[in-house]
């Protein structure tokens, strides 16, 4: 008889939990599966009941690293399945950067929330997320039915972040849909290609070529 015990998968998770499984790159006490976001090759496609990723998606480049990810999420996730994403609120953040009333250390702790900690070379951040941009980009993969919400109730991690009495992470709940997912970015510039090590660049023969 098939295990029905749902398989629940944490994306980076710092905290053990019972129910859920955490991947992480850097190995520890709590990890059960080493290995990056981007490559889930270790996880048959279907097979994933739930994923949660928390302030995850902002470090990784939105024409290679970003899309691989999005991909595998999609793959291994059932149909049905439930996606937790939070991601740095760039819309509350820049309001607050421009607010009056922060001080300037306060501004500087601010800025870093937008561009990342950079305590270590992992700590950088690449994309800037809005409600608008991030459901979008969800949905060329083949999620729906998005949910924002103050909290997941889940994890004490960055998800429940606030400067002051305002909250800074964009939570959203969406569902894993019908469709098989792409597996180039559909944002990605007619006639280019992101090439390791290089960056975007045109195809050879395209126009963009010149």
């Amino acid at each position: 008889m098939a295990d029905a015990t749902p398989f629940r998968l944490h994306l980076g998770g710092v905290e053990r939990k019972e129910g859920w499984k955490v991947l992480n790159a850097q190995p520890g006490p709590h990890v059960d599966f080493l290995g990056q976001c981007d490559d889930l090759s270790q996880f048959a496609d279907g097979s994933v009941d739930e994923v949660y990723a928390s302030h995850i998606f902002e470090h990784l480049n939105y024409f290679d690293e970003l899309p691989r990810t999005l991909y595998e999420v999609s793959r291994v996730m059932k149909r049905g399945a439930v996606l937790r994403v939070a991601v740095p609120d760039l819309e509350m953040l820049t309001k607050l950067l421009t607010a009056h009333g922060p001080d300037l250390p306060q501004r500087f702790h601010i800025m870093r929330m937008i561009y990342g900690g950079q305590s270590d070379m992992y700590d950088f951040h690449h994309f800037g997320f809005t409600f608008e941009l991030l459901t979008a980009m969800l949905s060329s993969y083949h999620f729906g039915q998005f949910q924002r919400v103050a909290s997941f109730g889940l994890f004490k991690d960055t998800s429940e972040l606030r400067f002051g009495n305002y909250p800074i992470s964009l939570n959203v709940k969406a569902v894993r849909l019908e469709g098989e997912p792409p597996k180039a970015a559909p944002w990605m510039p007619a006639g280019h290609v992101w090439k390791a090590g290089v960056g975007l660049v045109p195809l050879e023969g395209s126009a963009a070529q010149g």
